[in-house]
């Protein structure tokens, strides 16, 4: 017994010390194993290009190719590093590795391959042609790995002519036997589709027969192109699917495709009669022997349209399941989806809270964020508290990009549940004072300003918190931010002096850009609370000898405008005491203008007023006012290329000299940029000058296609009574000469715009190439709603023929030529025609503001819409309305909603419009709940009323 016992010892002894010794070894030879050089550093392009040449040496090429392979893998490397070669060295190179096809080397054939595909988009395409033949010869030999190659590179390689030369080739390796081959020949198909989709077209047969081959790769490929074949055939599409989900793929990743391509043909068509049977196929991959496969379809499930939760239920319990799994990537994959489903269905994943509660811990941060991120939306108001404790200790382990997507699932629960704004705000406060960078601050930030507005009840504690982090703010443009909200909120607290001291030592302590966003909010809290105005104006004359002209500038127009105020008494309770009817001062009318924002931009009112005195208005007599100047929307004419005013000869038209109006570099890159004038012809034609000023000029409307003999367009110039449509006409027949050109309207709204046109000016003459306007004016009556009218439009003008090459009259010069005319698109009037895109800058404030001055001027209409996605229903809102969207409003993040849009506007007559929009789904249907508020009611009703 003894003698085996000793045996085992001494035989664990030795295994033992073997590894000890390894692990030594290992230690010992690490740091000289890292600091190994690269074989393939300071390289230098000439020396390889220098020893390139060999590849013209049959010996090496033949005896050697192992030398001749490092050498393309020198060259793969320097171009991939980022060294340019120039055109001779690329075409030198290029042939040198042509002539390495005398080699019947394996490996140096694949490197030639690869370094080709690199190579042969930077050289000349006749130098391309050369190396063809060799590849062609390659695709037909016995050799698979050369053929599968072959193909490879020639798809890469060749054009649209020279596809039809190999074209037989491709179509029968797609149906070959190898595997290798029919997929390196679908993968070309797919390439190829962009340099001759009309031949690849021709392959659809082979293709279909690929997709039933018993290769799971090859089923993979052969579906990814026949999809792009069909893909702009929607009927084909559902066709293939509907077939392919009869058939048992044996391929996971072509399951996967098909599952993709079921998620868009629902997407697209939520209401097809096909889909009850894509649908169970959906059910029945949950069961696939395949994770990936299982994991699509639950995903799929997940982010179909108008889903209703008891259709959820299988798909998540396969993807609760998923959240147990020892994989990382299922568990990431799981969490992702379920994450992405509690933006629109969080009811749904109540039963998965306990999984998720498992994967704070998890190692993998990102699995982390997600679950707490998902359990932020999920979790019922009794369990915010437990969250909180969780998150604190979680928060110090993440990088910031994870911090904000926490900080943002923070503040939509505390929008869930107001009730408890002091715990969420709080932990928001105190991460806030920690470590972190600009925008993980910002977001933080960003958030508390958000609930202030949403929750009022924070807005005293949010609003001390955010005066102890400008303490000790190292950004800018986070303390400016934060400056201007206690200036806007703090005067309207229960003890507005409380603020000053925060904000006076910025004045001290910060750098210019902040300081003058100090003396900022210390001037509105001295117009605003009467009370403290003597004490601010003390510490805001500290500020007139500041070394930055800015915050000198500042201070002196609210020190004039708050003594402009007049003197203010205080009372025994310190409140101040009203101003008596005589007593000296503006009452504080001059100091509220402090408190006012520009109503517009400083680009917008600087644009405006060039306008304004290209119009004239500056030799009037009368006072220049913000309402006086013209509007200006926020799109920027831009002008056109120059390339398009070529051939503009000493006759050219109006809207020739509308198009030249900005100048010498109107352009939007030049330095001396200026803006185009929409309205310039119509300034410019006497005819039009009794009419008034044009308060908005619309977008050309295209009457005809670009490539008839006569090409027209319409702008559409609205003004207080009347519209001016100029029609810009183009003659492209060289062998004619237009005369007395004119538009005929018909049709219409008689009560609105009268039954005739009040003024017609024709375009007297127009030549070949050289585009030329004619205008017709319609009167419209106020007393009337503006509705959709739509005008049937006719084209008439005299022909004369002329030499296409001098452009001189034939025949008899005072020849009149005969009378023709020419049919048009119809042309509608809309009331967005009417509405001038002008913004505002804080959308919120002018909402509230406009609500005690309207009086009943408010409108709320309901709309059920037709349209299924809410992206399509904002876009079909701004056209319909002609709005301006405000604060980001216009981009969907949730598209299950509900999504709230914010318009501004100006309509005709300058009649400030706000409007905001809910679209949301109520029982299947896509509901859209609109108020829209200003000074006329009439207005109001009329722009809810575009809805339709």
């Amino acid at each position: 017994m003894s003698a085996p016992a000793n045996a085992a010892e001494q035989s664990e002894l030795t295994v033992s010390s073997m590894i000890k010794e390894i692990q030594g070894l290992k230690d010992k030879f690490k740091d000289e194993d890292e600091e190994l050089p690269s074989p393939f550093a300071d390289l230098e392009k000439a020396t390889v290009l220098q020893e390139c040449r060999c590849f013209s040496d049959q010996d090496v090429v033949t005896n050697n190719p192992r030398l001749c392979a490092t050498l393309i893998t020198k060259l793969l490397h320097i171009v991939t590093q980022g060294e340019s070669l120039s055109s001779n060295e690329v075409t030198e190179v290029f042939f040198g590795v042509t002539k390495l096809f005398q080699s019947p080397d394996p490996y140096l054939r694949r490197m030639m391959y690869l370094f080709i595909k690199e190579v042969a988009e930077t050289c000349n395409p006749d130098d391309v042609i050369i190396v063809t033949s060799s590849l062609t010869k390659d695709m037909n030999s016995n050799d698979d790995l050369y053929r599968a190659n072959a193909i490879r590179v020639l798809a890469r390689i060749i054009d649209g002519q020279m596809l039809g030369a190999i074209e037989r080739y491709i179509k029968q390796a797609i149906v070959d036997k190898n595997t290798l081959v029919a997929s390196a020949a679908l993968v070309s198909g797919t390439h190829l589709m962009r340099v001759g989709p009309e031949v690849v077209r021709r392959w659809t047969n082979e293709v279909q027969e690929a997709v039933q081959s018993s290769s799971d790769m090859v089923q993979y490929h052969a579906l990814s192109l026949l999809y792009e074949i069909k893909k702009n055939d929607k009927l084909a599409v559902t066709k293939i699917v509907t077939q392919l989900t009869r058939t048992s793929m044996s391929s996971p990743l072509g399951v996967c495709l098909l599952i993709r391509y079921i998620g868009k043909i629902l997407d697209d068509d939520p209401e097809s009669a096909s889909n009850r049977a894509v649908l169970q196929f959906l059910e029945s991959s949950l069961r696939h022997r395949s994770e990936m496969v299982i994991y699509e379809a639950a995903k799929a499930l997940c982010t179909l349209p108008f889903v209703e939760e008891r259709d959820l239920g299988p798909a998540i319990t396969v993807l609760q399941l998923f959240l147990s799994s020892p994989k990382p990537t299922l568990r990431y994959a799981a969490m992702r989806c379920l994450s992405e489903v509690s933006n629109r269905q969080p009811a749904a994943l109540v039963r998965c809270n306990d999984d998720m509660e498992a994967l704070i811990s998890d190692p993998n941060r990102s699995i982390a964020t997600l679950a707490i991120t998902t359990l932020l939306k999920t979790g019922t108001e009794s369990s915010v508290d437990r969250l909180m404790k969780q998150i604190s200790s979680f928060m110090n382990e993440i990088a910031d990009e994870f911090k904000i997507v926490v900080v943002t699932a923070i503040r939509q629960l505390c929008l869930k549940y107001p009730q408890k704004h002091r715990v969420l705000v709080g932990f928001l406060a105190a991460t806030l004072r920690e470590e972190g960078g600009f925008e993980f601050k910002k977001a933080i930030a960003d958030s508390i300003v958000e609930l202030v507005h949403a929750i009022p009840e924070t807005k005293e504690s949010s609003l001390f918190h955010l005066c102890e982090f400008i303490e000790d703010c190292e950004f800018s443009a986070l303390s400016t931010q934060i400056l201007h909200l206690i200036g806007s909120l703090g005067p309207s607290t229960t003890a507005p002096a409380r603020y000053i001291r925060f904000i006076y030592n910025r004045v001290i302590l910060e750098n210019a850009t902040v300081r003058a966003a100090a003396v900022s909010a210390l001037s509105r809290f001295a117009t605003e609370v009467p009370s403290i105005r003597e004490s601010v104006m003390v510490l805001l004359r500290r500020s007139l000898l500041d070394e930055d002209d800015e915050v000198r500038d500042r201070a002196t127009l609210s020190l004039v405008a708050l003594e402009k105020a007049g003197e203010v008494k205080l009372g025994d309770d310190g409140e101040a005491l009203p101003t008596p009817p005589g007593a000296p001062g503006d009452g504080g009318a001059g100091a509220q203008l402090l408190l006012e924002p520009l109503p517009m931009s400083f680009a917008q009112l600087e644009r405006a007023i060039k306008l304004y005195d290209a119009h004239g208005g500056l030799d009037d007599s009368g006072a220049l006012t913000l309402t006086a100047l013209p509007v200006v929307e926020e799109e920027v004419y831009v002008k056109p290329p120059e390339s398009a005013l070529g051939g503009l000869g000493p006759g050219k038209s109006v809207a020739a000299a509308q198009a030249a109006s900005a100048g010498p570099g109107g352009g939007a890159g030049g330095d001396d940029a200026h803006l185009v004038d929409p309205a310039a012809a119509v300034y410019a034609c006497p005819e039009l000058s009794e009419l008034g000023k044009v308060f908005r000029s619309c977008k050309a409307v295209e009457l005809t296609e670009s490539e008839t003999e006569y090409v027209v367009k319409c702008v559409k110039h609205v003004l207080e009574s009347f519209v001016v449509l100029q029609f810009d006409v183009t003659n492209t027949i060289a062998e004619q000469k237009l005369v007395n050109v004119q538009v005929s309207l018909e049709g219409g709204e008689p009560q609105l715009f009268g039954d005739e046109p009040v003024l017609v000016v024709p375009c007297k003459e127009l030549k070949y190439g050289i585009p030329g306007s004619c205008f017709v004016v319609v009167a419209r009556n106020p007393a009337e709603p503006i509705v959709p009218a739509t005008f049937s439009c006719e084209l008439k003008f005299n022909v004369v023929e002329v030499d296409p090459d001098t452009g001189k009259v034939e025949g008899d010069e005072e020849d009149e030529g005969f009378a023709d005319n020419y049919p048009l698109e119809d042309l509608e009037l809309v009331p967005a025609d009417f509405m001038a895109k002008v913004g505002t800058g804080d959308f919120r404030r002018a909402w509230e503001a406009m609500a005690d001055s309207i009086g009943d001027g408010e409108v709320e209409e309901k709309f059920a819409l037709s349209v299924k996605k809410l992206d399509e229903a904002v876009a079909n809102t701004l056209v319909l309305l002609g709005m301006q969207p405000c604060e980001g409003s216009e981009v969907v993040k949730n598209k299950a909603g509900p999504h709230n849009l914010y318009l501004s506007g100006k309509f005709v007559g300058n009649v400030p419009v706000l409007a905001r929009c809910l679209l949301q789904v109520a029982e299947g249907q896509l509901v859209l709940r609109i108020s829209v508020r200003s000074n006329d009611r009439a207005t109001s009703q009329m722009i809810a009323d575009c809805i339709r």
